[in-house]
């Protein structure tokens, strides 16, 4: 899987995310109205601001997003960029030496 098409699945999962914080945030808001903790007004508002609020800042959402993707590929052990670009730097050093040593010994 290319780098391109697991980042469209992983804003993908971002919507989705989206859509279940939503849900659950209704369950949880319908959860305390039957509890007896907030009325149905103030279920309501508390969603609709929360939503609002995840709608209003996109930029941060997005950055929530990026981190989290960041974790993700940590946990999973995919290398950065800045690591893969280090060990190519390495692996040509090495390889100029092996060729380096091979002459010589031909010499």
């Amino acid at each position: 899987m290319d780098s391109n098409s697991f980042l469209k699945q992983m804003l993908m999962i971002g919507v989705g995310t989206t859509s279940v914080v939503a849900e659950k945030l209704r369950e949880v808001s319908d959860e305390w109205v039957r509890d007896g903790r907030l009325n149905p007004e103030q279920a309501k508002a508390f969603v609709d601001d929360l939503m609002q609020q995840l709608r209003a800042d996109p930029g941060n959402w997005e950055a929530q997003m990026q981190q989290q993707v960041r974790n993700v590929m940590q946990d999973l052990g995919v290398a950065r960029q800045t690591e893969v670009d280090e060990l190519r730097g390495r692996i040509d050093r090495l390889e100029r030496q092996v060729r380096d040593l091979e002459n010589k010994r031909w010499r």
